[in-house]
């Protein structure tokens, strides 16, 4: 399996992911792959805690497995997937251990897939289960956890 970067930046988070993804949020703190590094919440703006977790855990995936890779390497078709999560409070704060399951797919054979099926899909011979299988094993599965603080939340 590939190994994937941690995401090195001296830039808040903030202002990284203003950048990247055009969204702005009430966050500071770290990228959340330790408790001393927790993502720092501290408010929602009306959106349900664990949706924002996870459109994090999102984001930073996808940094890590598309856009700080050469072409080439990288991957699309990223899925963060919830498993559990644990809390822990420290003094007087909260955090929150989440535990994922991201699957992806390296974009050009994700892409040679999708053209695949807009192919052949309804025409005779097509073998639907074959290709959702061939697609399955295609697909990476990591398990990574990421820290959030819930500070305002």
């Amino acid at each position: 399996m590939p190994s994937f970067e941690s995401i090195q930046s001296q830039d808040p988070i903030k202002e990284i992911i203003k950048s990247a993804f055009d969204l702005e949020l009430d966050i500071s703190g770290g990228w959340g792959y330790t408790q001393k590094d927790a993502t720092v919440i501290h408010s929602t703006n009306g959106i349900p805690v664990e949706q924002l977790e996870h459109t994090l855990a999102n984001m930073r995936a996808y940094i890590e497995m598309n856009m700080t890779l050469p072409k080439s390497e990288r991957y699309g078709s990223i899925n963060p997937t919830e498993v559990s999560r644990e809390v822990v409070v420290m003094d007087t704060h909260r955090y929150v251990k989440v535990s994922y399951t991201v699957t992806g797919m390296q974009e050009e054979l994700y892409a040679d897939f999708i053209n695949e099926y807009k192919k052949l899909y309804g025409s005779e011979g097509f073998d639907m289960s074959n290709h959702f299988k061939r697609r399955k094993e295609a697909t990476l599965t990591r398990h990574v956890e990421h820290w959030f603080q819930e500070a305002g939340v």
